[in-house]
C-alpha cells in the first residue's frame, strides 16, 4: 500500500501539467471546440458562411482603398492574390489571439464549477481558427489556379512552416495575455490594439521593399524578425510568387535566417506562456 501511494501523481488541487495534459484529453478538447462554435454561432442564419463573408468585405475594402485608389494593384503583379493571402493569415492570428486572450475569463463560471485541465481553453481557440481558416484558404487556392499558380514542394513546405510559426507564436501570445487578463481585465484591449498595430506593420497590403526602401537598416531587421512578417512572407513565397510571370525579390535571407529566427521567438513566447499558465492558475478560480 505504501509503494502504490507513493507512485501516485499528486498535486497540489487546481494545479496541472500545462500542455502536457492536452493530448490525454482529445476528446475534452473536441467538446470545447464544439461547444465554442456553437455558442458563437447561434441564433445565427449564415452560421460558419461568416468566414467567408468577413474577410470578403475586407478584402474589398482594402482592394479598393489601396489597390485601386493609391495605385498599389499597378506595382504588385497580382495584387488581388497577394492582398488576400496576407489577409486570411492576419484573420487567423488575429481570432486565434484574441479568443486566447478572452478564454479563461469567458470559461469562467465553467473553471469555478469544475476542475478540468484548463489549458484546454487556450488549444480549443487554435482549433476554432483553424476551422475558420480552411474556407478561407480554399477560395484563396481557387484564386490561385485561375491566375495559374504553379508551386513546387519547397514553396509548399514554407506555407506549412509558416503557419506553424503563426499558430506557435498566436498561442504564445494568447496564453500569455489570458492569464493577464484574469488579473488586469485591460489585457484584452491591449489584445485588440496590438492586433491592429501588427496587421499595419507586416507586409499584407504592401511589399516589403517598401520599408527597405525608407527604413534604417536596424529598423528593417526588427521589422523582418517579426513572426508575422515572416510568416506572411512564407505564405506570399507560397501561394502569390508562383503566379508571378515576372521575377520577384522576396526579403534577404528569408529562409536561412529570418525563418529560422521567427521559429525561435514563437517557441519562446509559447515557453513563456506555458510557464506563466502553470505559475498563476491556481489562482484562476478565485480571480474569477
Amino acid at each position: 500500500m505504501t509503494t502504490e501511494i507513493a507512485n501516485r501523481d499528486f498535486r497540489r488541487p487546481g494545479r496541472g501539467r500545462g500542455l502536457l495534459d492536452v493530448p490525454k484529453h482529445t476528446f475534452l478538447l473536441r467538446l470545447l471546440v464544439d461547444k465554442e462554435l456553437q455558442v458563437r454561432y447561434r441564433g445565427s442564419i449564415l452560421g460558419i458562411l461568416w468566414s467567408y463573408v468577413k474577410p470578403g468585405v475586407q478584402f474589398i475594402v482594402f482592394y479598393l482603398a489601396l489597390g485601386v485608389f493609391l495605385d498599389l494593384n499597378k506595382g504588385i503583379e497580382n495584387y488581388a492574390v497577394y492582398l488576400f493571402s496576407g489577409i486570411v493569415l492576419i484573420n487567423y492570428f488575429g481570432e486565434a489571439f484574441g479568443n486566447g486572450a478572452r478564454c479563461f475569463v469567458g470559461n469562467g463560471d465553467l473553471i469555478k464549477k469544475i476542475y478540468l485541465p484548463r489549458e484546454l481553453f487556450s488549444v480549443s481557440t487554435i482549433g476554432v481558427g483553424l476551422i475558420h481558416f480552411v474556407p478561407q484558404l480554399l477560395v484563396l487556392l481557387i484564386a490561385d489556379f485561375v491566375v495559374g499558380w504553379h508551386p513546387n514542394l519547397m514553396q509548399l513546405a514554407c506555407a506549412v512552416v509558416g503557419m506553424c510559426i503563426l499558430t506557435a507564436f498566436a498561442y504564445g501570445l494568447g496564453l500569455i495575455f489570458g492569464v493577464a487578463n484574469v488579473f488586469f481585465r485591460d489585457s484584452e484591449n491591449l489584445v485588440d490594439l496590438l492586433v491592429m498595430v501588427l496587421t499595419w506593420v507586416s507586409p499584407i497590403m504592401y511589399g516589403w521593399e517598401r520599408v527597405a526602401e525608407k527604413a534604417p537598416e536596424w529598423l528593417l531587421h526588427l521589422y523582418l524578425a517579426n513572426p508575422i512578417t515572416v510568416s506572411v512572407e512564407l505564405f506570399h513565397y507560397a501561394f502569390w510568387f508562383p503566379s508571378l510571370e515576372h521575377e520577384w525579390h522576396v526579403p534577404p535571407h528569408l529562409l536561412t535566417t529570418w525563418t529560422p529566427l521567427a521559429v525561435v521567438i514563437a517557441l519562446v513566447t509559447v515557453v513563456v506562456g506555458d510557464l506563466l499558465f502553470r505559475k498563476f492558475e491556481g489562482n484562476f478560480a478565485q480571480e474569477l
